[in-house]
């Protein structure tokens, strides 16, 4: 080779050294470009990020738990999501370090970001082909997603904005602060469609018991659930969820927060389930229900369900559990029995139950039952009259077994006749209350007018639509009453003459300190306490000598009877001065005849109620301060006392019965005295009934009403 065929060998692999070295240096700039170029993205990102300080935290939420009035929890309101917030103090040292050691070995060490972490975790899933195989989230960034991030998506942008919060919390909170709020805001896994949120949660769901009392091998177990709590989840994956469990035990040994001898032991554990319904189960469903309604009315689902309420009732469970043994106690065939007993100087209710099981049907005859009062009713009409100034001790009417009555339009020239049946002669208004004289309370109606005595019963305490028909007067309603409303109306007699609202809930609790308690703690005055004095002295002889005759109990007492027509719905209603107290008997969803009348079938529930929650106090109703100012009333309808009008003997008249309440078989004229019988007050699963066609009259005197043959009482 020549000399100049060597230089130019030479000067070629010199050139080629030079490209190569040039293309080398070439791509180490273009891989900083792209590092730089990363580098300041990811400054960007960072930058972009709003500041930690500028976030409100998620209300995560916690189950709200109803209590009775001994403080004795009712159960917790139905949620997607089951939550009870614990301090760190009382989680066990052993759940805490299980948790670091499987989510978060360096914890204590890293600002909020584990960089080490991270660079494994994006090998392994390098290694994996890009499958995402480990996170490297710290416990700080995990916290960070689930107060401060809705609906996070999974991309390195999200992943940049979490660390930066995540260091900026770790400046801002104390490690033990972090790690407490994250055992109280992590899911571990859902369980008949309700998530366990918090180690108290899923140690209730799990282990049946409090977080404060789990052991190693449980505490291991539930630290391994959050990373993937459907598929370790112990009830559908046992298997799984034991190799997960001996995995944290595992790395409790390497971690050095166990030794040898702890992790082998608790190897050798099973799972040791028990699953525990403390957020299921519920007591006095009924009643629970009620409540629940009413608190949503009042904040809404979302607070109701999520909000952490404690909610404290006027439920006396003593008092619940003895009105659940009357009913027991004096069964009916074929029909159902609901009882409601109301504080009279509150408007608390004390107890509401029924002889309903709740799992066939959870509507509440004691709240929702819109029953036929019968003569039940007639309270409001003989308090019309009283607060009328009509004496009821020295006004008298004639009350044969079978009356008809004119009833007229505002002319006076359109009328049509209502025929009554059930009579007892000639008697004072106090001995026709006490013998529930149906003939002679349609006249008392007619005089002190139908739209008077149906806005009394407004005024004290039935909320139930009143048409103001003159048939109201013996009962002849087509959507009133509740068991409820008839507790709660009476209970204003038995005051004195003040009304209050029903009232379930004593006071709501918020988690932030808040307390919400009822308004009307003073109730409204709608009577004079003489009028309800005069009123309460009438009532008493229902009990004493009356229809009622033999369910008296030792305490003062007052209240009425109740029958409808073909006997199709039975009530007794009472108080003391303390408490008052309505019980129904009837079919839930039809007009079906009893075997009896309210005296037989509802009294000895009232009876035995009464007996347990009205001892104590025992005393009389008070003297009033103003004295009601009465005297005789005279109208057409009105007859002398000494007035004995001759009536026929007839088959019919020879049976021993005292009135519309024990009448034998009531004399109306038809076996649905005119009512449709698909218009019945709704039963289980039923809207209100609608309302039967009046029947014409109307005017002054209210009209002949749905019932155009009255009822029985």
């Amino acid at each position: 080779m020549t000399q100049s065929a060597r230089r130019r060998l030479r000067r070629s692999r010199g050139s080629v050294g030079k490209k190569i070295l040039l293309a080398f240096g070439a791509l180490l700039g273009l891989i900083g470009i792209g590092v730089a170029s990363v580098g300041l993205w990811v400054l960007d990102v960072r930058a972009s990020a709003p500041s930690i300080d500028s976030l409100k935290p998620i209300d995560q939420g916690y189950s709200s738990e109803v209590f009775a009035a001994d403080g004795t929890s009712l159960g917790f309101i139905d949620s997607d999501a089951v939550r009870e917030e614990v301090g760190i103090s009382e989680i066990p040292k052993s759940l805490q370090q299980a948790t670091v050691a499987i989510e978060d070995e360096n914890f204590y060490e890293h600002d909020g970001v584990d960089y080490g972490a991270v660079l494994r975790a994006a090998i392994e899933n390098v290694e994996a082909g890009f499958e995402i195989k480990q996170g490297g989230s710290t416990i700080t960034q995990q916290l960070v997603r689930n107060l401060y991030l809705e609906d996070p998506e999974d991309t390195i942008e999200r992943k940049i904005i979490e660390g930066k919060l995540a260091e900026e919390l770790e400046e801002q909170r104390s490690k033990r602060w972090i790690l407490g709020e994250y055992l109280n805001t992590a899911s571990y896994g859902t369980n008949d469609g309700r998530t366990a949120v918090g180690v108290e949660a899923a140690s209730q769901v799990y282990f049946n018991k409090h977080v404060s009392e789990l052991d190693l091998d449980e505490a291991a177990l539930l630290a391994g659930l959050p990373q993937a709590p459907s598929e370790y989840n112990p009830f559908l994956s046992p298997e799984a969820a034991k190799a997960r469990r001996n995995a944290v035990l595992q790395r409790m040994y390497e971690e050095a927060y166990i030794d040898a001898f702890e992790r082998d032991q608790a190897l050798q554990d099973g799972l040791g389930l028990e699953r525990g319904y403390r957020y299921e189960q519920k007591r006095e469903r009924f009643f629970f229900d009620y409540v629940e309604q009413q608190l949503i009315d009042e904040y809404g689902v979302n607070t109701v369900r999520q909000g952490g309420l404690e909610v404290h009732t006027t439920i006396d469970p003593q008092l619940q559990a003895a009105a659940e043994a009357a009913i027991v106690a004096h069964p009916t065939t074929g029909a159902a029995n609901a009882l409601v007993s109301t504080d009279t100087e509150t408007g608390e209710i004390l107890a509401m139950a029924s002889s309903s099981a709740y799992d066939s049907s959870q509507f509440n005859l004691a709240a929702q039952g819109a029953r036929q009062p019968g003569s039940a009713f007639k309270p409001f009409v003989l308090t019309t009259a009283v607060d009328q100034g009509i004496d009821p001790d020295a006004t008298y009417y004639n009350g044969p077994s079978t009356i008809t009555l004119d009833i007229c339009d505002d002319s006076g020239v359109y009328c049509e006749s209502w025929s009554v049946s059930g009579g007892g002669g000639t008697m004072s208004l106090r001995q026709a209350t006490a013998n529930s004289i149906n003939t002679i309370f349609a006249q008392l109606g007619l005089d002190v007018g139908p739209e008077n005595f149906a806005d009394m019963a407004k005024r004290m305490g039935i909320t139930s639509e009143l048409q103001g028909y003159a048939a109201e007067a013996i009962g002849g309603t087509s959507t009133c009453c509740s068991v409820l409303e008839m507790s709660n109306a009476y209970a204003t007699i038995a005051s004195g003459g003040v009304h209050h609202d029903p009232v379930a809930i004593s006071r709501v609790e918020f988690p932030d300190g808040e307390v919400d308690e009822p308004e009307d703690t003073d109730g409204r005055r709608v009577l004079s306490d003489g009028v309800a004095y005069e009123v309460a002295d009438v009532m008493t002889g229902t009990l004493d000598y009356g229809t009622a005759d033999g369910n008296d109990i030792s305490c003062p007492a007052a209240g009425k009877t109740g029958t409808t027509e073909e006997q199709s719905d039975a009530w007794f209603v009472g108080f003391t001065p303390h408490i008052s107290t309505a019980v129904w008997t009837g079919n839930p969803d039809a007009r079906v005849p009893l075997p009896g009348y309210g005296a037989q079938l509802s009294a000895p529930i009232w009876h035995d109620f009464m007996t347990v929650a009205a001892s104590e106090p025992c005393d009389d109703f008070p003297e009033p301060e103003n004295p009601a100012q009465l005297s005789s009333y005279y109208s057409e309808h009105t007859v002398d006392p000494n007035y004995e009008p001759y009536e026929p003997t007839t088959p019919e008249d020879t049976d021993d019965r005292r009135g519309g309440d024990d009448a034998t078989t009531p004399e109306t004229g038809g076996d649905t005295n005119g009512y449709d019988p698909d218009l019945y007050a709704p039963g289980a699963g039923q809207d209100a009934a609608p309302s039967p066609n009046p029947g014409g009259g109307g005017g002054n005197q209210g009209g002949g009403g749905p019932a155009s043959g009255g009822t029985g009482g």
